[in-house]
C-alpha cells in the first residue's frame, strides 16, 4: 500500500491537496475521481528502505491459491450467497495462514462498508491492478460471480504458461548444473595431483595442458577472489535494476536479445492483449484500460509506449498511432487493432491477437528447448574432449619417452 499525494480541482474550482493511500496509482485515480476531483498531479510519497515492513514477503500467495479463491467465492456468490457470508466461509476452510488472514482482513473491510474491491486494493502483492479493476467492474454491472471466474480461468492459463516455460528449462539446467559440479570437483580434488605429476616430468607439455595447469592453479589460491567478484556483480545487478535508468535498460535488452528477445516480446503481447480485452469487455474506459494493461505487461519500454499511446487516444487520435511507427510492436498488431478500432471490436480482435501470440510463445519455448539439448550436449563434448586432450597427451608422451 503506498501514499499519492494529489493536487486536485473541486467541483466548485478550488484548488485542494491531500495524500491518499491507494496500492496503485490508478486505483488513487480511480477513488479520488469518486470523490468528484479533477486531478491536476498525482505523485507517490517515496519511502525509504527502512520504513517498508521486512515481513512483506509473508503476504505472498500462490497462483493456485487466488484460483481456489476466486472460484470458490464465485461460485457462493452465483448462489445467492451474500459476499460477508462467503468470505467468511473462505476464512474458515482456508489452510495456509498467510493467506487466512489476508482474507480475514478483506472480511473486517467489507463488514465495515468498504467496497470489496477497494479491500482487495489493500494487497497489491496478492490482487494485483487487473484483478481489482476486474472485480471493480463487476461490482459495478452486477456481474461479480461471472468476473471472479474469469479471473480463475485467466489465472489458470497464466499459471499454466508459467509452468510449461518452467518445465521446459529444467533439463538444460540440469545438465547445466551437472557440468558445473563435475568441473569444480575435478578443479579442486582430482587435476591438482595429477596435473603436479606432469609438471614435475621436466618434459615439454602440450597446450591444452599448460592452460589447465595455469587454471587449476589460480582457482585454487584465488578462488575467493572469483567467489567475490560473483557476489560482487549479483549485489550490483540487484542494485541497478532497482533504479529507474537501469531497469529500462535491462528491459531494452530482454526484447532485443537474440532468440529470447522473441520470447519476451511475444509474452509482453500476448499480456497486453489479454488484460486490455477484457478490461474493455467490462466496460472500462479505453484509457484507463490501456493505463492497467500496461503496468500489467511489466516491461518499462512497453509501458513508456503504451503511455504515449494514452496521450494520443486522449488527444483524439487511434489507438494504434504509436504501437505503427515503433519496431517493437509487430506489424499486424497494430493492422489488427485498427480493424478492430474501425469495426467496433476492439475487444474480439485483441482475443484473436492474445490467442495467436500465445500459441505463438508455446511453439517457440518448445522448439528453444529442443535446440538447447544439442548445444549444451556439444558444449560437454567440447569440455569433455579438452580434459581428455590436455590428460592424456602429456601421458602419451612421457610413454613414449621411456
Amino acid at each position: 500500500m503506498g501514499v499519492f499525494e494529489y493536487r486536485a480541482k473541486r467541483v466548485e474550482g478550488e484548488t485542494v491537496t491531500g495524500a491518499v493511500a491507494a496500492p496503485s496509482e490508478s486505483v488513487a485515480y480511480d477513488l479520488l475521481k469518486e470523490q468528484q476531483l479533477t486531478i491536476i498531479s498525482l505523485k507517490e510519497r517515496r519511502e525509504s528502505a527502512l520504513t517498508k515492513s521486512p515481513l512483506a514477503f509473508l503476504q505472498r500467495v500462490s497462483i493456485k491459491e487466488q484460483v481456489v479463491f476466486a472460484r470458490q467465492l464465485a461460485v457462493m456468490i452465483n448462489a445467492n450467497v451474500p459476499i460477508v457470508k462467503a468470505l467468511k466461509i473462505l476464512v474458515r476452510q482456508t489452510e495456509k495462514v498467510n493467506f487466512k488472514v489476508i482474507i480475514s482482513d478483506i472480511l473486517d473491510e467489507v463488514e465495515g462498508g468498504a467496497k470489496f474491491s477497494s479491500a482487495l486494493g489493500k494487497y497489491p502483492s496478492v490482487f494485483n491492478n487487473f484483478f481489482v479493476f476486474m472485480v471493480r467492474a463487476g461490482e459495478t454491472t452486477g456481474k461479480l460471480d461471472e468476473v471472479l471466474e474469469y479471473l480463475a480461468t485467466q489465472k489458470e492459463k497464466d499459471y499454466d504458461l508459467i509452468s510449461k516455460m518452467r518445465n521446459a528449462m529444467i533439463y538444460p539446467i540440469v545438465l547445466l548444473g551437472g557440468v558445473l559440479v563435475v568441473g569444480v570437483g575435478l578443479t579442486l580434488f582430482v587435476l591438482p595431483s595429477l596435473l603436479e605429476v606432469f609438471a614435475d616430468s621436466g618434459a615439454a607439455l602440450p597446450l591444452p595442458t599448460v592452460i589447465l595447469i595455469g587454471f587449476v592453479k589460480y582457482a585454487r589460491l584465488y578462488w575467493y577472489i572469483g567467489l567475490a567478484a560473483f557476489i560482487g556483480l549479483i549485489v550490483g545487478f540487484v542494485l541497478f535494476k532497482r533504479t529507474p535508468r537501469g531497469r529500462r535498460i535491462i528491459d531494452m535488452i530482454k526484447i532485443k536479445i537474440p532468440v529470447l528477445g522473441q520470447i519476451f516480446r511475444k509474452l509482453y503481447i500476448t499480456r497486453f492483449s489479454q488484460s486490455m480485452a477484457t478490461l474493455l469487455e467490462a466496460g472500462v474506459p479505453i484509457s484507463r484500460s490501456l493505463d492497467i494493461s500496461g503496468d500489467i505487461v511489466d516491461n518499462a519500454i512497453y509501458r513508456d509506449m503504451v503511455k504515449e499511446t494514452i496521450i494520443q487516444v486522449e488527444a483524439g487520435n487511434s489507438i494504434t498511432t504509436v504501437f505503427a511507427r515503433t519496431k517493437d510492436m509487430p506489424v499486424m498488431v497494430s493492422q489488427m487493432m485498427a480493424i478492430g478500432e474501425q469495426s467496433g471490436r476492439m475487444d474480439v480482435i485483441l482475443k484473436k491477437i492474445a490467442d495467436f501470440y500465445s500459441k505463438e510463445l508455446e511453439n517457440i519455448v518448445a522448439n528453444l528447448v529442443i535446440l538447447m539439448e544439442p548445444v549444451i550436449l556439444m558444449f560437454m563434448g567440447v569440455a569433455v574432449a579438452f580434459l581428455v586432450a590436455a590428460i592424456l597427451l602429456p601421458i602419451y608422451n612421457l610413454s613414449n619417452a621411456i
